[in-house]
């Protein structure tokens, strides 16, 4: 009985077992949670492309000769001798070989012959600048006469310098040839070539030896390397004597009429050589500080003269030749080039149009429209040099092509 009553509670006690785990309630299904949303942003606007640029004016627009002002009434039998003088270097090169060839046979006093030769060989072409303007700026220089000496003594104590021997010209066309023409002047320190002194470091140094003369004023030694070249009368030999660039201490040139004009010292209208002249005699102790702030110094060398008509030789090699050389910046205009000039007279509204020859250079001649116009020797050259700062056009006369 007793294993039956134990068997009967075991089972009794089971089947309550059961019973409670039948009623327990069950858990709850197991969350299933959304796959996370991928929130893409909306797409940034894309910008508009920036308009293109406008393609750049040409920089020379060929035209006509029908078209340049004033050339039917330009006496170009002026102009011959001086282009005849491009020929000697332009006739080694393909593209003006024909041309200046054919140049030989026209009568030098024939105007209409030599009128027919240009219209026959050449096409001008007006020269605008990259901004596309087509009008620049026109100055004037010319062949000063200094007084001077070969030894220092009494009012000869100003030194004109000639090329110092530690002065380093390095071409860099050799090396690289898209920088033809371009050249790096310095002096060798060592195993490296640093920049040349400045004015004012060339004129604090002992130069003792490197004088090539010696003149008695330092205005006009000054405005001397502004022209470029000049003849100097010796007074303790009697003789007069040329002295032309012969090279540069390779520090940008500065104007110092324009440094006066930022100083507020003078004006725009009166930053001529003949009013900078006036600011330094009414202001002797700056003159010093005026000049240095044109770092940029010219060596010369000496030239003999055997005919004081012709002028010195201007950057092409050959003479430049009064009212028909121009100094222009090769970067634009070839050197040797005619170029027909449209512009007034100094400091007037007269019209000056006639036909130039591209033959010589300049440190402050930059620019496709920009054009220095060589006025010849002496004072009176020099007072319309000095005033001379005009607007005006350029065309430049190239070879005709095939075709044309």
């Amino acid at each position: 009985m007793l294993s039956t009553r134990r068997s009967l509670l075991v089972s009794l006690g089971a089947v309550a077992l059961t019973l409670t785990a039948c009623t327990t309630t069950p858990p709850p299904p197991p969350i299933i949670m959304p796959p996370p949303v991928k929130v893409v942003p909306p797409p940034m606007p894309v910008p508009a492309p920036p308009p293109p640029k406008p393609e750049p004016a040409p920089l020379m627009t060929p035209s006509t000769f029908s078209a340049l002002p004033g050339w039917d009434r330009d006496e170009l039998r002026e102009a011959w001798p001086s282009f005849m003088n491009s020929c000697i270097v332009l006739v080694r090169r393909a593209d003006w070989s024909q041309a200046c060839t054919a140049a030989r046979v026209i009568d030098a006093n024939d105007g209409a012959a030599i009128r027919a030769f240009f219209e026959s060989y050449f096409v001008p072409n007006l020269i605008r600048a990259e901004d596309g303007a087509d009008t620049g700026l026109v100055t004037g220089y010319y062949e000063p006469l200094l007084r001077g000496a070969r030894k220092r003594g009494g009012e000869f104590q100003t030194p004109l310098f000639k090329v110092p021997d530690d002065l380093l010209t390095v071409d860099l066309a050799g090396v690289y040839p898209s920088l033809k023409g371009m050249r790096l002047r310095g002096r060798l320190v060592g195993k490296k070539v640093i920049p040349y002194g400045t004015r004012a470091e060339i004129e604090r140094a002992d130069a003792n030896g490197k004088e090539l003369l010696w003149v008695d004023n330092a205005v006009d030694a000054f405005f001397l390397e502004v022209q470029g070249s000049g003849r100097v009368a010796l007074a303790d030999t009697g003789e007069t004597v040329r002295v032309a660039f012969a090279d540069q201490n390779g520090h940008p040139y500065k104007a110092i009429g324009r440094w006066l004009v930022e100083q507020g010292e003078l004006t725009a209208e009166q930053a001529t050589m003949q009013g900078i002249k006036g600011w330094i005699e009414a202001n002797p102790g700056r003159r010093q500080e005026l000049f240095n702030a044109n770092p940029s110094y010219i060596f010369f060398k000496e030239e003999r003269l055997p005919d004081p008509r012709v002028g010195p030789k201007g950057a092409l090699g050959v003479p430049l030749t009064p009212a028909r050389s121009v100094a222009i910046d090769p970067t634009f205009i070839p050197l040797g080039a005619p170029i027909f000039l449209a512009t007034t007279e100094a400091a007037s509204e007269v019209p000056m149009q006639r036909l130039m020859m591209a033959q010589d250079t300049g440190g402050a001649i930059r620019g496709a429209v920009r054009a220095d116009f060589f006025y010849g020797f002496g004072s009176e050259a020099g007072d319309k040099a000095g005033r001379m700062k005009q607007r005006g056009q350029v065309w430049v006369l190239m070879p005709k092509r095939a075709g044309q």
